[in-house]
């Protein structure tokens, strides 16, 4: 087998707080295939943007801190190359696409000049050259009147046209890997669905691997080739999306799915919340962090954290209760 794409290995990113060092990635360890789609999920605080940003190094330190681990992308350690070299891969063979288009884009410089910023910086291509690649990329994400849209300002477009836009710049240097962060937040439901659509179909048309990072199960289910699910900075679950849903190992992974609406099946089922909150980063308590949550949890439970190990291919859990 080829070796992945992307290897995160043993990562801990910690952040000095007011309170104390908070430990916000735990010993964080999945790949990332050439071509595949894995979504990162979880609730919020879980660590998956912290996750996506220790990939390209945009933890601000202080207060944060990559303290350990290795990121490998095509053999490379992102976490030893210099400052000027990661600049080189950010934007160029690694992407990533942010939540909310309108804090992430300038507003002060045009569509066309932000979308057309990687091509010009990586690809040394002049202007002009880059405006026009950038009314190209407007076209692939299915934008109309890429000839008047380059020259417009992000005010002037709505959300759903930001994040294509956001879509697009990620795309201009044919990136090998994307990662995009909850890129549907604040979107109607109609537009999350066109948006999502059009990643996938246009990552799959590239040959780009995707990192997804949500909280919504239902976008996994639709998308992603495999899933890492994590909770309270660790991963606690990894498998196929099939085999995730099809048979769901972790507590936290199975309280997440009934939480979740269906529309297959009995249309009256209750949703069964998860009882309780996620953890306190700064107050952690011995043994499993969900163990408080857990109804099954045991004496060993909350000892000690279960160290995660492959059960069947490819399936992987962080739970004493799968023997």
């Amino acid at each position: 087998m080829a070796p992945p794409l992307l290897s995160v290995r043993n990562l801990v990113t910690r952040f000095r707080t007011s309170r104390g060092a908070i430990t916000a990635v735990n010993n964080v360890s999945f790949d990332v295939a050439a071509g595949e789609t894995v979504a990162i999920v979880g609730e919020s605080g879980s660590g998956k943007s912290v996750t996506a940003l220790s990939i390209l190094r945009l933890i601000p330190d202080p207060p944060g801190h990559i303290e350990s681990g290795e990121i490998l992308f095509n053999g490379q350690d992102l976490l030893k190359m210099s400052d000027e070299d990661i600049r080189a891969v950010r934007g160029n063979r690694i992407a990533m696409i942010f939540q909310e288009p309108m804090s992430s884009m300038n507003p002060s410089l045009t569509v066309g000049m932000q979308v057309g910023e990687p091509v010009h910086l990586h690809r040394q291509a002049p202007w002009a050259v880059a405006l026009e690649k950038a009314r190209e990329l407007l076209g692939w994400v299915r934008m109309s009147d890429t000839a008047s849209r380059v020259n417009a300002y992000p005010h002037q477009f709505s959300g759903g046209m930001r994040q294509r836009a956001m879509i697009a710049m990620a795309l201009a240097c044919e990136p090998q890997l994307i990662i995009a962060d909850e890129p549907t937040t604040a979107l109607d439901v109609t537009v999350q669905a066109q948006i999502l659509d059009l990643l996938k179909d246009l990552a799959d048309r590239s040959g780009s691997a995707l990192v997804l990072i949500t909280h919504d199960l239902g976008v996994v289910a639709r998308y992603a080739d495999r899933v890492v699910v994590m909770y309270a900075g660790r991963v606690v679950e990894s498998a196929p999306a099939a085999d995730l849903y099809a048979h769901p190992r972790h507590p936290y992974t199975r309280g997440l799915m009934a939480s979740v609406p269906r529309l297959d099946g009995d249309t009256h089922q209750r949703l069964v919340p998860i009882e309780g909150q996620p953890p306190d980063l700064a107050n952690m308590h011995a043994g499993c962090a969900f163990a408080p949550r857990c109804q099954q949890a045991t004496a060993a439970c909350r000892q000690s954290a279960p160290d995660l190990r492959e059960l069947d291919t490819g399936h992987q859990v962080a739970c004493f209760l799968e023997v």
